[in-house]
């Protein structure tokens, strides 16, 4: 009896570790790899949710010189440092400093629920005229910008004294409607602002309300009509802004045009202004591009000849390679009798580097 239970034992255990041979030759090795490899998926899918969520550090580096009338000098015109990145899905940031003249240009959330409704709060470009939204200084064909933009959408020789890079704080809804590849045919913006500029509190109890509408009917094209209300100072001083433009920029063309008008209020009353400008460049081989482009500001359309400033410029831009942007522009700038200054020649010449 003995030996017939010691002989049940030992094929007992021999059939156990059969079984666990077994088990172990089923799942290996194409198992254990499939598992391994799961392990490694799932470590890679945590490492990139966590990197999405990392903020994008870019920035640009603006320096040239300039020769015009009786003086020359070198300058730095802008030196920006920008932080962007998505807080969560559909909901996103910006930071951005400029270090010329030092203080926080960008700053703003924007929620993305939808393609037709998006919410901005916070400080950034006024969504009027194509120029000011759509071309920043890094896509720019030009050194400067043209006068109508300077002196009515808050840059800094805006006739409201307001020095503000065509920013402001507030809210905007903005969208599209009817996608064809890639873009949206119909698009909206509407804005409410302070009206003093960046990094200012509201001086009176009014708000500046904007308006846009944009057409994209087919690649490259661009058709934009902006409305621009509000008072601005304790004065509670009158400043409307209305414009439109168009713009065909696609492969090697770029033809662009726009006409931006106004009327601004100050302690000696109320005057209108207009100017308008057209632009052309063709992107030619060696990443080399010629520009050309009229540009004309009446300062007081009741005086126009005698407050009317025009500025033809020739330009060049060359980008040797993917972050820098060459720049060598002549303008011819010729003024009304009011400036009480001739007509002068200026010569720039500004390099562009980006990260």
């Amino acid at each position: 009896m003995k030996k017939y239970l010691f002989l049940f034992f030992l094929s007992s255990i021999f059939c156990r570790v059969a079984t666990a041979r077994n088990h172990v030759e089923a799942s290996s090795p194409s198992d254990t790899l499939a598992a391994r490899v799961a392990v490694l998926e799932a470590r890679t899918s945590t490492w990139d949710k966590i990197v999405s969520r990392l903020p994008e550090f870019s920035g640009y580096v603006q320096a040239g010189y300039q020769y015009g009338g009786e003086a020359s000098s070198f300058f730095l015109k802008r030196v920006r440092l920008s932080i962007a990145g998505d807080i969560v899905p559909k909901l996103d940031y910006k930071i951005q400093f400029e270090f010329c003249k030092p203080q926080l240009v960008d700053a703003y959330l924007q929620y993305s629920p939808f393609r037709q409704l998006k919410l901005k709060v916070g400080q950034y470009k006024i969504p009027f005229s194509i120029e000011n939204t759509d071309y920043p200084p890094t896509r720019f064909e030009l050194i400067e910008y043209p006068l109508a933009l300077c002196k009515l959408v808050g840059f800094g020789s805006d006739l409201c004294g307001i020095s503000a890079s065509g920013r402001e704080l507030g809210a905007t809804l903005s969208g599209g409607f009817f996608p064809r590849q890639g873009r949206n045919v119909v698009g909206y913006d509407f804005s409410v602002f302070n009206g003093e500029g960046i990094n200012t509190w509201d001086k009176n109890k009014s708000k500046d309300v904007v308006a846009r509408l944009s057409l994209r009917p087919v690649d490259g094209l661009l058709l934009s009509g902006s409305y621009y209300w509000g008072e601005y100072g304790a004065s509670y001083f009158k400043r409307e802004r209305y414009g439109a433009g168009i713009c065909y920029d696609r492969g090697a063309v770029v033809v662009r045009g726009e006409w931006i008008g106004g009327r601004t209020g100050s302690d000696h009353g109320e005057f209108g202004s207009d100017g308008w400008y057209l632009l052309a460049g063709w992107r030619a081989p060696y990443n080399l591009m010629p520009v050309v482009r009229f540009d004309t500001f009446a300062e007081n359309t009741s005086a126009r000849s005698a407050t009317r400033q025009d500025n033809y410029t020739v330009g060049l831009l060359w980008a040797p390679v993917k972050h820098l942007r060459c720049q060598i522009n002549y303008t011819y700038e010729n003024y009304g009798p009011a400036f009480d200054t001739a007509a002068r020649s200026v010569v720039a010449v500004m390099f562009t580097g980006m990260f």
